[in-house]
């Protein structure tokens, strides 16, 4: 690994859980990335433990899912490693055309996922991603473009068509600004990879609030994925684009994550 590391750990001991942070500088990205790992009270180095990671959304960072869930909770729940990373506000956890120092998917496969795999006890059969609104793009987008290091998949809110982006959210600058008719705004979004999972036996979670801004495209993705008959779990239900409602969401995803680990 080219870039330099850097490594902070933090432990609390009560209830004897862990809590660990790592800080990246990379040269995939502009900034240093912190990364948030929870693990589970009963954790040696005997066991593997299927794993879940958790991306925030636009204008969020690593802490985004604790505040919103108690991650440690989760972790002692279900016996899972959790990790937070942080997306650097608005990096959409894409590989950006336009800035050649915002190539977070590089990030993401060649220094964060090997560096949680070596430093900690996880099963790769079983791992697991999802994430809220830009961290549910980033989600879904990582697991197509590499599903065969993942179990399943998920997002929830999730900005699936970069064209619900045009003009806001940071996403035009990642882009490079492209009209609002170029078709790079699809080339680089959910809605058009899904396509890669056709015939792909692994199953994915996706959900979003009747009034949420994202509701449309969501929709619009369930009817692809029934189109191209890919195992698609699609949850619509009351509910807009607030912690509230991603709250009651993850855990829907956490019980569907813990039914294919157990599979």
């Amino acid at each position: 690994m080219k870039s330099f590391l850097l490594s902070i750990f933090t432990f609390f001991c009560f209830t004897a859980s862990a809590q660990k942070q790592i800080v990246f500088n990379s040269k995939n990205l502009p900034q240093a990335d912190t990364v948030w790992v929870f693990t589970p009270k009963k954790i040696d180095k005997k066991t593997k433990f299927p794993t879940v990671i958790l991306l925030h959304g636009f204008s969020g960072n690593y802490k985004q899912w604790n505040n919103i869930m108690d991650a440690q909770k989760y972790a002692d729940e279900y016996g899972y490693i959790l990790i937070c990373p942080d997306g650097l506000y608005k990096s959409w956890y894409m590989n950006s055309p336009a800035k050649p120092d915002w190539q977070y998917e590089s990030f993401f496969f060649d220094e964060l996922l090997p560096k949680m795999k070596s430093d900690f006890p996880i099963d790769s059969s079983k791992i697991c991603i999802t994430g809220l609104s830009m961290g549910g793009h980033g989600a879904l987008r990582l697991f197509l473009k590499h599903t065969e290091l993942f179990l399943s998949a998920g997002s929830t809110s999730g900005g699936v068509n970069l064209r619900d982006a045009i003009g806001k959210f940071g996403v035009p600058e990642l882009l490079g600004n492209p009209d609002k008719d170029s078709d790079v705004w699809l080339k680089y979004s959910v809605i058009t990879d899904i396509e890669k999972l056709a015939g792909n036996k692994k199953s994915i979670i996706f959900d979003c609030g009747s009034d949420d801004f994202f509701y449309a495209s969501n929709n619009a993705l369930k009817k692809k994925c029934d189109s191209l008959k890919i195992n698609a779990t699609y949850i619509s239900q009351p509910g807009n684009h607030n912690a509230n409602y991603w709250k009651k969401s993850i855990k829907q995803q956490f019980e569907f994550f813990q039914k294919q680990i157990l599979n």
